[in-house]
């Protein structure tokens, strides 16, 4: 079954994002919100992202209205019976996301496919919150989802082969990259690139170089965009604090225990460039 209508929950950073990408691949989204307030907020984010885009020449404003067009915000869950898939993108908490999941299963069509942008909890706890575990699947999108072409495709014990390709078909109809990968905490990028952030800020405990060095090493030395206190402060600290905890918590081992630092940064309320200070300053905000 292809899938035509998409229902987005959540119009934050991650939830704008995924449903600007699917109206502008030409699908019908109805995005999903708890008041008119954040909706509003969401609708100005995919506004700014998409003038962006034609002030750059890389979308002309015909392309930019029909997109905006294809968008519909609503505050009532059952405005999204008639889905074809719904991606759920709303807070990193599992009982949060296991309640709404169980609302969805009884509201959204049977035929329906479900995704969680979820970046460290696992799909099979969500999924076991419904009666079609076999119709629940990962989409880990990636921020700034307009940007970036990797989507990360998690499969389950219980998703089944349809359910998994036609959720690849509709990422590579948005113009990206899926990859396919099993469901832990994680997944692959958060598995691998996690460790390697925290690992930074205990080499900047320890006295290994300062903040400026390593970046620079990592950058010239690796050839990455950018050095790893410069992606932590892009990430936010409170968001790889958060997923620091999670994956410790599934694995049991050292190297996913959240530094010391790290800790006292959140708790200072040094969260990073959307704080205006994280391990580096950026202006008054």
């Amino acid at each position: 079954m292809k899938i035509k209508k998409v229902g987005v929950l959540g119009c934050g950073l991650m939830g704008s994002g995924i449903a600007e990408v699917a109206a502008a691949a030409g699908h019908e989204v109805v995005v999903r919100e708890v008041s008119d307030e954040l909706l509003e907020k969401g609708r100005g984010r995919i506004q700014r992202s998409l003038a962006k885009a034609v002030e750059k020449a890389k979308l002309d404003p015909e392309a930019r209205d029909k997109t905006l067009g294809r968008i519909r915000g609503v505050i009532d869950l059952d405005e999204l019976r008639d889905c074809d898939l719904v991606v759920e993108a709303i807070v990193e908490n599992l009982e949060i996301k296991r309640k709404t999941f169980a609302a969805l299963d009884e509201t959204v069509k049977k035929s329906a496919l479900f995704a969680s942008n979820t970046s460290s909890l696992t799909i099979t706890e969500i999924a076991m919150s419904t009666k079609r575990p076999d119709q629940v699947v990962g989409l880990h999108f990636f921020n700034p989802v307009p940007r970036m072409r990797l989507v990360e495709v998690v499969r389950t014990l219980m998703s089944s082969d349809e359910s998994v390709e036609r959720a690849a078909a509709f990422v590579r109809g948005l113009g990206k990259e899926p990859i396919t990968c099993r469901d832990n905490s994680g997944f692959i990028v958060n598995r691998l690139l996690v460790p390697y952030l925290l690992d930074a800020i205990r080499a900047y405990e320890e006295g290994v170089g300062t903040l400026e060095e390593i970046d620079k090493g990592m950058q010239l030395g690796c050839g990455h965009p950018m050095g790893p206190f410069t992606l932590l402060d892009f990430v936010g600290l409170d968001t790889t604090y958060s997923i620091a905890n999670i994956m410790f918590d599934e694995y049991r081992e050292k190297r996913f225990a959240p530094p010391p630092l790290l800790k006292q940064m959140v708790q200072a309320g040094r969260l990073g460039k959307k704080a205006g200070r994280g391990f580096y300053e950026y202006g008054d905000r």
